[in-house]
Protein backbone atom coordinates (compact mmCIF):
# COMPACT_ATOMS: atom_id res chain seq x y z
CA UNK A 1 0.00 0.00 0.00
CA UNK A 2 1.56 3.35 -1.00
CA UNK A 3 2.30 5.69 1.84
CA UNK A 4 0.97 9.21 2.02
CA UNK A 5 2.51 12.25 3.60
CA UNK A 6 1.07 13.48 6.89
CA UNK A 7 -0.09 16.66 5.12
CA UNK A 8 -2.11 14.53 2.64
CA UNK A 9 -3.83 12.68 5.47
CA UNK A 10 -4.63 15.88 7.34
CA UNK A 11 -5.07 18.66 4.78
CA UNK A 12 -4.58 22.17 6.11
CA UNK A 13 -2.67 21.00 9.18
CA UNK A 14 1.11 21.26 9.44
CA UNK A 15 1.82 18.29 11.70
CA UNK A 16 5.40 17.88 10.52
CA UNK A 17 6.48 21.25 11.93
CA UNK A 18 5.50 20.06 15.43
CA UNK A 19 7.67 16.95 15.21
CA UNK A 20 11.10 16.55 16.79
CA UNK A 21 14.09 15.77 14.55
CA UNK A 22 13.87 12.09 15.49
CA UNK A 23 10.13 11.99 14.78
CA UNK A 24 10.69 13.63 11.39
CA UNK A 25 13.32 11.00 10.54
CA UNK A 26 10.92 8.21 11.52
CA UNK A 27 8.10 9.73 9.46
CA UNK A 28 10.39 10.18 6.48
CA UNK A 29 11.56 6.56 6.75
CA UNK A 30 7.95 5.38 6.96
CA UNK A 31 6.91 7.44 3.95
CA UNK A 32 9.78 5.97 1.90
CA UNK A 33 8.34 2.52 2.58
CA UNK A 34 11.34 1.39 4.63
CA UNK A 35 9.13 -0.18 7.30
CA UNK A 36 7.93 -3.76 7.00
CA UNK A 37 4.98 -5.32 8.83
CA UNK A 38 5.69 -7.78 11.62
CA UNK A 39 4.65 -11.31 10.78
CA UNK A 40 2.15 -12.62 13.35
CA UNK A 41 1.88 -9.31 15.18
CA UNK A 42 -0.17 -10.60 18.13
CA UNK A 43 2.39 -13.36 18.87
CA UNK A 44 5.28 -10.88 18.61
CA UNK A 45 3.47 -8.39 20.85
CA UNK A 46 2.93 -11.06 23.54
CA UNK A 47 6.58 -12.07 23.26
CA UNK A 48 7.80 -8.49 23.72
CA UNK A 49 5.40 -7.88 26.62
CA UNK A 50 6.80 -10.96 28.35
CA UNK A 51 10.36 -9.66 27.84
CA UNK A 52 9.34 -6.32 29.35
CA UNK A 53 7.64 -8.01 32.32
CA UNK A 54 10.73 -10.11 33.00
CA UNK A 55 12.98 -7.07 32.74
CA UNK A 56 10.90 -5.06 35.18
CA UNK A 57 10.23 -7.88 37.64
CA UNK A 58 12.39 -7.66 40.70
CA UNK A 59 12.28 -11.12 42.16
CA UNK A 60 15.76 -11.45 43.66
CA UNK A 61 17.32 -9.85 46.68
CA UNK A 62 20.91 -8.65 46.93
CA UNK A 63 22.49 -7.70 50.24
CA UNK A 64 25.80 -5.85 50.20
CA UNK A 65 27.96 -4.10 52.72
CA UNK A 66 29.37 -0.69 51.87
CA UNK A 67 31.11 1.95 53.90
CA UNK A 68 28.93 4.42 55.76
CA UNK A 69 30.68 7.24 53.90
CA UNK A 70 29.69 5.76 50.52
CA UNK A 71 26.12 5.21 51.70
CA UNK A 72 25.82 8.83 52.87
CA UNK A 73 27.19 10.08 49.53
CA UNK A 74 24.78 7.79 47.70
CA UNK A 75 21.82 9.02 49.73
CA UNK A 76 22.77 12.66 49.06
CA UNK A 77 23.00 11.94 45.33
CA UNK A 78 19.62 10.23 45.15
CA UNK A 79 17.91 13.08 46.97
CA UNK A 80 18.89 15.24 43.98
CA UNK A 81 17.55 12.55 41.62
CA UNK A 82 14.31 12.17 43.57
CA UNK A 83 14.58 8.38 43.82
CA UNK A 84 14.79 5.91 46.69
CA UNK A 85 18.44 4.87 46.98
CA UNK A 86 17.68 1.17 46.47
CA UNK A 87 15.91 1.98 43.19
CA UNK A 88 18.89 4.12 42.17
CA UNK A 89 21.39 1.35 42.95
CA UNK A 90 19.23 -1.18 41.08
CA UNK A 91 19.20 1.17 38.08
CA UNK A 92 23.00 1.50 38.17
CA UNK A 93 23.43 -2.29 38.28
CA UNK A 94 20.93 -2.75 35.43
CA UNK A 95 22.78 -0.22 33.27
CA UNK A 96 26.14 -1.82 34.10
CA UNK A 97 25.12 -5.37 33.17
CA UNK A 98 23.52 -4.13 29.94
CA UNK A 99 26.58 -2.07 28.97
CA UNK A 100 24.78 1.28 29.09
CA UNK A 101 26.35 2.72 32.23
CA UNK A 102 28.24 5.88 31.32
CA UNK A 103 31.18 6.93 33.46
CA UNK A 104 31.00 10.50 34.75
CA UNK A 105 34.03 12.60 33.90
Amino acid sequence: MPSRKATERYPGEDHESKLSKEEKEILESFEKGEWVPVADFSRRKKELMEYARNTLRKDRRLNIRISERDLVKLQRKVVKEGLPYQTYVSSIIHKFVNGTLIEAK
